[in-house]
């Protein structure tokens, strides 16, 4: 499987506190830290084997799309359970989802199980989520802010037989 994300490796030391004790249901036995690093999801799954026209397509989506910062001040959690920091601008991030899913309409986002697809950053499954975990992240937050980042590019993923995650390229935002 394939999928378009922005990465947020700036955030692992401050999101590693749940994702390392999360398990996804794929692989219960790994923790989240290992499989793929803090995220939100633009598009998966994504087309199977991407070409060089797939990425083109990708790029000419993302045209008027400018670098912005992001942060991820508050936490919430979905109804199965699963935990979230919410991306800021939340907007501009949905827009730049809206913007991908209208070039790769073969592709629904999630196979189609979601209909209106909510930008997160999990920090927990569904199966050890909750409120006490969002309860603890929003005062971590309120403490201590997660780090801002600057987003410049989405990065081109792909899982392998083991369900671990590797970066095979990235499209850059116009600049």
């Amino acid at each position: 499987m394939t999928a378009i994300l922005i990465t947020v490796p700036e955030l692992a030391a401050y999101t590693d506190r749940w994702r390392s004790v999360s398990r996804s249901s794929a692989r219960p036995q790994v923790p989240l830290t290992e499989l793929i690093p803090p995220h939100v999801t633009v598009l998966v799954p994504w087309v199977t084997e991407p070409t060089d026209a797939d990425v083109a397509r990708l790029q000419a989506a993302l045209t008027d799309v400018q670098p912005f910062e992001l942060s991820f001040p508050t936490a919430g959690q979905f109804p199965n359970g699963t935990a979230w920091l919410k991306p800021e601008p939340f907007d501009q991030v949905r827009a730049l989802l809206l913007k991908v899913f209208a070039a790769f309409p073969e592709c629904p986002p999630y196979g189609g199980n979601f209909a209106e697809p909510h930008p997160h950053l999990t920090i927990s499954s569904s199966t050890q989520g909750g409120p006490s975990v969002v309860a603890e992240a929003n005062a971590a937050l309120a403490t201590t802010p997660a780090p801002t980042v600057q987003l410049t590019e989405l990065g081109l993923w792909r899982e392998d037989a083991q369900g671990v995650w590797s970066q095979f390229g990235a499209v850059q935002l116009s600049s």
